[in-house]
This record gives structure tokens, C-alpha cells and sequence, in this order.
């Protein structure tokens, strides 16, 4: 069994509490007090997330943007200087390799934030796919540590400590300042659905940024926040998690994210055949969000059955929901079942699932 990696915060959670465990082959803190007020923290004052296992890729050169234009299914073409933008990035066949930020600093400067457990396959693919282009691929990820503070405070809390100005950087963009004295990338983005920032700043300062924020959070109520909360909240936005509500086997558009698939953006992105076609003749398969009325989670994996018992489909994510207080989930189900009534088994008992277009609850992200 090969070691645990560690972010630069591992000793600041374990100092406050959290219980570590292995994720995407990361030593990380699935919560500190408690998911539930964790959660809610997030949802009514703010959070504090360690998201420092994100992988950080560098993609500069001439051809950088006609790179990534073939690379990713958004329109990067359409991006400029502090810009942020989601994209997947796709197979051939369609289904997604990663979904991912991509960030422009300038014309031939590029930054791309990958999911952890992505890294190493990420990397191979996009050097792979880089071949015949102008432009270099740089791994950061060992160079930065990433906190994210989210909540309805978290803009009052990180403007405390920052002289730039937050209230000019809107939703899915970026600038660089100091924060607490410390140069960092500052992007208004995040995995909540609440308004938020997630600090890019020199791996060796993440502890001091961290204990600054901490301070700065404390008259508003910030709590540290794990991986339990985080995939909850995600999943109360409806937001996709890799491996999950996105796969090698479940395209963007089979995912309900037709609206980062841009096949008329004027470059041939990998997958757009294949996606193009998907969307001509319909995906045979979709995945929908449900609650269920009951406190029960539903698991991932579980079959989902129609109004006759049969199997059409099966459940992607489940949690409860903190604010709602009832189970909610995401499954993938065949096109012509999602119009029906819909159920699981648990446990010998029926749940009907209620289908619903996400948020599950009201976001307050700012503009």
C-alpha cells in the first residue's frame, strides 16, 4: 500500500481535530466537529476548505488558446485576462477525461486546476494531446496550496484581509493580490454554490493564510469545513463530481452540461463527433437529481426501478440533505424511464423518487 500524500495543511488539521482519511490517495479531513454544522456553516455564515490537492497545470505558448480550444468542449477562444472558465474535457468518444477550471493570465498564458484524483491520468493525456501544438505543459501542483472560503460571509471575511478590491471580481473570475500579506490568486469560484474564494497562494504560506483567515472568520461565524460537507453542499447545487455524475462512459450532455458543449465554437474538440451525433439523434441515458421525502440515503449503485419493478437505471451520488432534511440524490436512467414514476428499493422498502431540476435549496452566489 503506497503512502498517503499529504497537503501542506495535513498538520494543521490534525491539530484542530479533523478525522483524516484516504481520499483519491490524499491523507484528508472528511470533517472536524461535525458534517451537519459544517454544512450549515456553509450554507448561513461560512467555511474554510483545504483544497490543496487539486493538481495546477501551466499551458503556455503561441498556440495556447488553439490548444485548449481542441482540448476542452468551452469556448476558451471567447476567455480573456482574469477570466475563469468550467469546461470538460473529452474522449473521442465523448465520454469526459476531467472536468476542470481553465484560467487565461494572458493570450499565451494559461492555468488549469484538475481534480486530484485526475492528476497523473490528466497530465498524460493532455501532453499527449499537446503533441503538434506550439505550446508547453508545466505541472504546479506541488507549487500551490489552495484554500477556498464560501458562505454568504466569506466575501466580507477575505476583504478584512486583502486590499484588493472584491466587490469588482464577479463570478468565475480572478486577480492577484495579497491576502493577509501574502501574494495569491484570487478567484471567485467554488464547489458550494454559495458566493466565495478560493486562494491560490505559494504552497510554503498556506498555513499562514489559513491561520489568517481563521482569525479573520472567527466574529463571522467561519467553521472548518471537510470532504463530507463539501460533497453535500456540491450535490445540494447539483454540481457533477468525477467518477460520479460524470464519467469515461457518461458524456456532458448525458449529464445535463449541454451548455458547456459548444460544437459550433469553430475548432474540432476532442469528442465533438461524438457529441455532435449524441445530440442529433438523443442520448439514450440522463441523469436526474431526486429527493425522496425520507431520511434513508439512497447509495450510489442502487438500482432504480420503474412503475413495473424493472431496472432502468441506476443511483450516481446520494446524501442527505442538511437543509432539507430528507435524502436527495443524482442517478443515471434511460431518456424514455425519466418521464415516469421512479423508485428505489431500500431495504425492502419502496422510495419513490421525486425528480427535481437543481439547486435543491436557494443559492446566494453573487453575479
Amino acid at each position: 500500500m503506497s503512502e498517503l500524500r499529504r497537503t501542506p495543511l495535513r498538520d494543521f488539521h490534525a491539530a484542530h481535530g479533523a478525522r483524516l482519511v484516504d481520499f483519491a490517495g490524499w491523507e484528508m479531513p472528511v470533517q472536524y466537529r461535525s458534517i451537519l454544522e459544517e454544512h450549515k456553516a456553509v450554507r448561513r455564515t461560512a467555511g474554510l476548505f483545504d483544497v490543496s490537492h487539486m493538481g495546477e497545470v501551466d499551458v503556455r505558448g503561441p498556440e495556447a488558446v488553439k490548444f485548449l480550444n481542441h482540448l476542452v468542449t468551452n469556448d476558451v477562444a471567447k476567455m480573456f485576462p482574469g477570466r475563469v472558465l468550467y469546461s470538460p474535457m473529452c474522449y473521442p468518444h465523448g465520454g469526459v477525461v476531467d472536468d476542470l477550471l481553465v484560467y487565461m493570465w494572458a493570450p499565451e498564458n494559461y492555468f488549469l486546476c484538475i481534480n486530484a484524483g485526475n492528476i497523473a491520468k490528466d497530465l498524460a493525456w493532455i501532453r499527449e494531446q499537446a503533441k503538434g501544438f506550439d505550446v508547453s505543459i508545466t505541472d504546479k501542483s506541488d507549487d500551490f496550496g489552495l484554500i477556498a472560503v464560501q458562505g454568504p460571509r466569506a466575501a466580507a471575511i477575505v476583504q478584512s484581509i486583502t486590499g484588493a478590491k472584491l466587490g469588482a471580481v464577479k463570478y468565475y473570475h480572478f486577480v492577484e493580490g495579497t491576502v493577509a500579506g501574502l501574494h495569491c490568486c484570487i478567484s471567485r469560484t467554488g464547489y458550494t454554490g454559495e458566493d466565495g474564494f478560493e486562494l491560490y497562494v505559494n504552497a510554503s504560506e498556506a498555513v499562514a493564510l489559513t491561520e489568517a483567515i481563521v482569525a479573520a472568520g472567527a466574529p463571522h461565524g467561519l467553521e472548518l469545513a471537510g470532504l463530507g460537507a463539501r460533497d453535500s453542499l456540491r450535490l445540494e447545487a447539483g454540481y457533477p463530481l468525477y467518477g460520479h455524475e460524470i464519467t469515461q462512459d457518461i458524456s456532458p450532455l448525458t449529464a445535463g452540461l449541454g451548455w458547456t458543449v459548444k460544437l459550433d465554437k469553430g475548432a474540432d474538440f476532442i469528442g465533438r463527433a461524438a457529441l455532435l451525433a449524441e445530440k442529433q439523434n438523443g442520448a439514450p441515458n440522463k441523469v436526474v437529481f431526486f429527493k425522496t421525502g425520507d431520511r434513508r440515503i439512497v447509495r450510489a449503485e442502487s438500482p432504480v426501478l420503474d412503475a413495473s419493478g424493472a431496472t432502468v437505471g441506476r443511483v450516481l451520488s446520494g446524501t442527505l440533505s442538511p437543509m432539507l432534511n430528507e435524502a436527495i440524490g443524482s442517478a443515471l436512467v434511460s431518456t424514455a424511464a425519466a418521464a415516469q414514476p421512479l423508485a428505489v428499493d431500500i431495504r425492502g422498502a419502496k422510495i419513490n423518487l421525486q425528480l427535481v431540476k437543481p439547486p435543491f435549496v436557494e443559492l446566494k452566489k453573487t453575479s
